[in-house]
């Protein structure tokens, strides 16, 4: 974490982050409001006060999830890596990706959008498919596989399941695999990948340090498929947000306090088997300072504050504006306008990520500057806002997701073969990690508003923005991995060439022909 700073000035700087994530969204929905979409006084009040505690709360999870997460994940690979046992690495593995995948907070609020498959079924579905993939991207790092080849293995089971799979519940099958590489699991997944690397003292292992989370995107995308398969989706209705009813502040008091004790049983339940899990690895292998230890239980404490304060944030104060706002823009005279709004929105939110921010960071170091945090941040930004502009474009028209996923996967995994591999590596993860918070408490909920007016089918057309989300950075990072790698030969070239004038001006054309 930030040794160098302060206490005060980490939280100083964590809450900072909250804010750049949240204010982009908070400055929309005033505006609007202010305008073309005005909303009740009680939809406000409590989309305000959810908004403060999304700020607080996401404040105090970034801050444990870097105190305990992302440290429990670093000696977590490296110990993984010292053993010589393969089916021993494979079953810590699974049981990580498993029981972080369970307390991601992203997850937990899409869980409870889906309708007719229940909450707990959905998110230990997705938990295991990212178990199970955890375990193939670390014997990926171990046995040094190329990435390529296993994505394209991957997407092609992803599409022939697709085929099994009933239409409507295509979208959510994907949005599952956005969500789960979410501020929880990020953190704690690139860690244990740096961490397996760092006992890899060859030339790749900075490039393969990347693509754990572009394979456990995938995990929860197939897992979900099986449910599919398995439940009949498309019996189930779908239940709006309850619009509050606000009369004054103490019922707006009382509308939250009645939604933290929920919060807190269910953030208990997730965060006990982390905190079980490092106290039984502590003792068993890993044997940390007292110092180190406490620094990481604190984390922990953080991190379940953290959760439950966004939790309550987003699930009673984002979820009924979103569904709202969407709602009264699709009902009005110029619906279209969704499409601008969206993808304004998006531009602005992904940039300000926790998620985000940690690939970032880490790309720029590990590659030592080469790929910048900047260059990388742009990317996304374009990319995430011309997909939440087509997810619009999918509620009012009912385009099936599958004409936009099956050719933009496609061709994402051609190019895969023609840039370098790191940058393959970090669009696939790219993809994973740009869908965050926002996207799952705001953005869904605002699509679905939006789907009900314009009378769509909620599961097939509303959901879908998250996977969207997801797949666009694809093409955009490995585009800018072609612009790269252009540019590097356009140099060289130029390069040869200016030697060459060079040495024909020192020693004469004939003379070089002679020699």
């Amino acid at each position: 974490m930030h040794r160098s700073l302060t206490p005060k000035k980490v939280i100083v700087e964590k809450t900072k982050e909250s804010l750049a994530a949240i204010l982009p969204v908070l400055t929309i929905v005033l505006a609007l409001s202010l305008t073309a979409a005005p909303l009740p006084s009680s939809i406000m009040l409590t989309f305000l006060f959810g908004t403060v505690l999304f700020v607080v709360g996401m404040m105090f999870f970034t801050l444990g999830a870097e105190m305990s997460m992302t440290v429990i994940g670093e000696k977590t690979g490296g110990a993984l890596t010292g053993s010589r046992s393969v089916a021993t690495i494979a079953a810590v593995a699974f049981l990580i990706g498993f029981i972080v995948t369970v307390a991601e907070p992203d997850l937990q609020v899409l869980a409870r959008q889906v309708p007719s498959v229940p909450t707990m079924t959905l998110i230990l579905a997705v938990s295991a498919g990212v178990g199970i993939f955890l375990v193939a991207a670390l014997l990926r790092m171990l046995f040094r596989v190329p990435l390529s080849p296993l994505l394209v293995g991957c997407y092609i089971l992803v599409f022939a399941l697709s085929a099994f799979v009933p239409r409507s519940f295509i979208a959510v099958c994907f949005d599952s695999g956005g969500v789960t590489t979410g501020p929880m699991t990020v953190p704690f997944i690139m860690a244990l990948g740096v961490g397996v690397c760092a006992i890899r003292s060859d030339r790749s292992a900075a490039d393969d340090s990347f693509g754990l989370v572009a394979l456990c995107s995938v995990g929860p995308i197939i897992a979900v498929m099986i449910l599919g398969i398995i439940y009949s989706p498309e019996s189930g209705g779908y239940v709006p947000p309850v619009v509050p009813k606000i009369g004054d502040s103490v019922e707006l008091g009382a509308l939250f306090a009645r939604g933290i004790p929920t919060y807190m049983a269910e953030m208990a339940l997730s965060l006990l088997p982390i905190a079980a899990f490092f106290l039984i690895f502590q003792l068993a292998v890993l044997k940390l300072t007292r110092a180190f230890v406490t620094r990481v239980v604190v984390g922990l404490a953080y991190t379940y504050v953290g959760l439950v304060l966004f939790l309550t944030g987003v699930n009673i104060g984002f979820m009924p504006a979103g569904n709202y706002l969407g709602g009264v823009i699709a009902s009005g005279s110029h619906p279209w306008a969704l499409v601008p709004v969206a993808m304004v929105m998006g531009f602005f939110a992904v940039r300000a990520e926790p998620a985000v921010y940690v690939l970032k960071t880490q790309v720029e170091e590990i590659t030592d500057g080469g790929i910048s945090a900047g260059a990388v941040g742009i990317s996304l930004s374009i990319g995430v806002a011309v997909s939440l502009g087509i997810s619009m474009i999918r509620v009012l028209t009912g385009i099936n997701i599958m004409w936009f996923l099956l050719p933009c996967y496609a061709l994402s995994i051609l190019i895969s073969f023609f840039v370098p591999k790191i940058y393959t590596a970090i669009a696939f993860d790219s993809g994973g990690v740009a869908s965050g918070p926002v996207t799952a408490a705001f953005l869904l909920p605002f699509a679905q508003g939006a789907c009900v007016e314009v009378g769509g089918d909620i599961v097939a057309d509303a959901f879908g923005v998250v996977a969207m989300v997801a797949m666009t950075p694809l093409l955009t990072i490995q585009v800018l991995g072609l612009i790269s790698k252009l540019a590097e030969k356009r140099s060289t070239t130029v390069k040869q060439g200016s030697a060459t004038v060079e040495i024909m001006k020192k020693y004469g054309e004939n003379d070089i022909i002679e020699l």
